[in-house]
């Protein structure tokens, strides 16, 4: 009897994009797709962060360079996407937070929030698709949304809607790039515990109800969502398109 094979999770031969790719979740993205095989190109705007990690990466085994971008910058990123062979992978990853009450909330904080949350996604995963369909690759790209992007959260108004509208994005992104063979999909992690999210912790009401809310009990890793990444960049998800993987500890389970 032939028995069916597991689609590989190898990644070998594959060229990746990760924004926001020195720090927290971007660097352990960028680290799984170069562990799993892949040339991973890590974008952020701190020349030294990037430079490091894509040393440390290549210290490890694993092919990476860095390149020093802004993504809110869309010429740049057009620019920077077609002087690059086409990527197979992108990890939409760049993204920021200012947490206050609805009512407190101010136009550069909504400005902000949203122009990096929402319209840099947009015209970056625009200009990674656009070369994967010039050059007739069938990749996969992959927008680094929130379980916020399924449920409201307290002093997170712009954060939620900017998320919500990732999700929606995703979806349609995944039919109209279909036919191309282009799939689209998001990674919805719980709070993870990153230079980003750290301040947080200080408050210990705020810490004690975000563990109460993760229903395994304890905040998330970046190591968490280093397979999700993997997964869903890989063969092993070739009929998984316009839908979200959900890294959320049960947060969203009721």
């Amino acid at each position: 009897m032939a028995l069916p094979r597991t689609p590989s999770l190898r990644l070998d031969g594959r060229r990746a994009l990760v924004t926001g790719a020195g720090r927290g979740i971007g660097l352990a993205a960028a680290a799984a797709l170069a562990q799993a095989g892949a040339h991973v190109v890590l974008a952020a705007r701190t020349e030294a962060e990037i430079a490091a990690a894509a040393t440390d990466i290549r210290a490890d085994g694993g092919s990476a360079e860095p390149l020093v971008l802004d993504v809110t910058d869309t010429a740049a990123v057009r620019s920077a996407v077609a002087g690059m062979p086409a990527f197979d992978i992108l990890v939409n990853n760049a993204g920021t937070n200012r947490p206050r009450s609805f009512l407190d909330v101010t136009e550069d904080d909504y400005d902000t929030i949203t122009t990096l949350n929402q319209r840099a996604v947009f015209f970056a995963a625009q200009s990674v698709a656009r070369r994967m369909a010039e050059a007739g690759v069938k990749g996969s790209i992959i927008h680094m949304s929130s379980q916020m992007g399924h449920v409201g959260g307290q002093r997170r108004t712009v954060y939620c809607m900017t998320k919500h509208g990732i999700e929606g994005l995703t979806k349609a992104m995944a039919i109209d790039l279909a036919p191309l063979g282009i799939r689209v999909n998001s990674i919805g992690p719980t709070f993870i515990d990153t230079p980003l999210t750290r301040p947080f912790w200080n408050d210990k009401a705020f810490h004690d109800d975000v563990i109460r809310r993760i229903k395994l009990g304890r905040l998330g890793t970046v190591e968490d969502l280093m397979g999700a990444v993997v997964f869903l960049a890989s063969d092993a998800a070739a009929l998984i398109t316009g839908t979200a993987l959900v890294v959320d500890g049960g947060w969203t389970a009721e």
